[in-house]
């Protein structure tokens, strides 16, 4: 039994990929003080950026550190519809006709009609996250954020000081 090269390479790749690593960091990203400029990183837990029953209770998922201050805390996931993993359909359509008449000619159609794809509309989500320092004076920073289907997004924060943040991640 002779096997074909892309048979054999194909299998080689599969090997390749079963041994990949996968990814399990965390979501790096990046907080800005919005006075003085100083900025910082955020980080979150990998797949806790989705929509899930609420736990007030559940175990931090995001860590922000800026200004010597070490935050953590935990996000909340409001909304967000389901997303179907399969793409948007075809449309296909099929017509038929014809014309008869006494004294003419006759005549039949028969058309045809295949349309691309609509693209899929891009599914965000909004929530919060509420993070504050272990040492005292406890430091609060209550954020609002906008996350996408990737876990990248977006937010603002406010610390318990009145000082403004942005949140890219």
């Amino acid at each position: 039994m002779k096997l074909s090269p892309f048979l054999l390479s194909a299998a080689f790749a599969g090997v390749l990929a079963s041994c990949a690593p996968t990814v399990t960091g965390p979501q790096v990203g990046r907080i800005v003080n919005s006075v003085t400029g100083q900025e910082g990183t955020v980080s979150f837990v990998r797949g806790t950026l989705q929509p899930r029953l609420g736990d007030p209770f559940a175990a931090d998922n995001a860590t922000i550190r800026i200004g010597g201050q070490t935050y953590s805390g935990r996000t909340a996931i409001v909304n967000g519809g389901p997303v179907s993993p399969l793409p948007a359909g075809l449309g296909v359509s099929l017509s038929l006709g014809g014309t008869a008449a006494i004294g003419s000619n006759a005549a039949v159609g028969i058309g045809t009609r295949v349309d691309a794809p609509r693209p899929r509309a891009a599914v965000t989500r909004s929530g919060n996250l509420i993070a504050r320092t272990a040492s005292a004076p406890v430091l609060t920073l209550t954020c609002t954020i906008t996350v996408d289907e990737s876990e990248h997004g977006i937010g603002e924060c406010s610390g318990n000081d009145g000082v403004k943040y942005a949140l890219q991640f």
